[in-house]
């Protein structure tokens, strides 16, 4: 629905934005969608995940651990949607296991 592009593309600006703080509250309002409408992250899933995987790589280190956050929340919702990405996924958490930052490796 026209209602579903409009909430995404504002999560995806979010997400997209060069502020590191903009990004984070991407990330906080993904959070939200993931709680209250699974379906709309599920029915877009490699596009979400085309912009939420550069999270989980991000320059900034709180965007970075805040993604990988809200990424241990969203799997037990989006389980079964995850198949497709599930690749980039499990690459993206292990490059972060290597992590000097306690923070994210805890949260990797």
């Amino acid at each position: 629905t026209a209602e579903e592009t409009d909430q995404l593309q504002e999560l995806y600006r979010l997400l997209s934005d060069k502020d590191f703080e903009s990004r984070l509250e991407g990330l906080g309002l993904l959070l939200e969608y993931c709680k209250s409408s699974p379906e709309l992250l599920s029915n877009n899933i490699v596009q979400f995940f085309d912009v939420f995987g550069l999270r989980l790589r991000d320059c900034n280190k709180k965007v970075t651990q805040q993604a990988l956050e809200v990424l241990a929340l969203m799997i037990p919702v989006l389980r079964v949607a995850l198949h497709p990405v599930l690749v980039s996924l499990v690459l993206a958490v292990t490059e972060n296991l290597n992590s000097k930052q306690s923070g994210i490796y805890a949260a990797a």
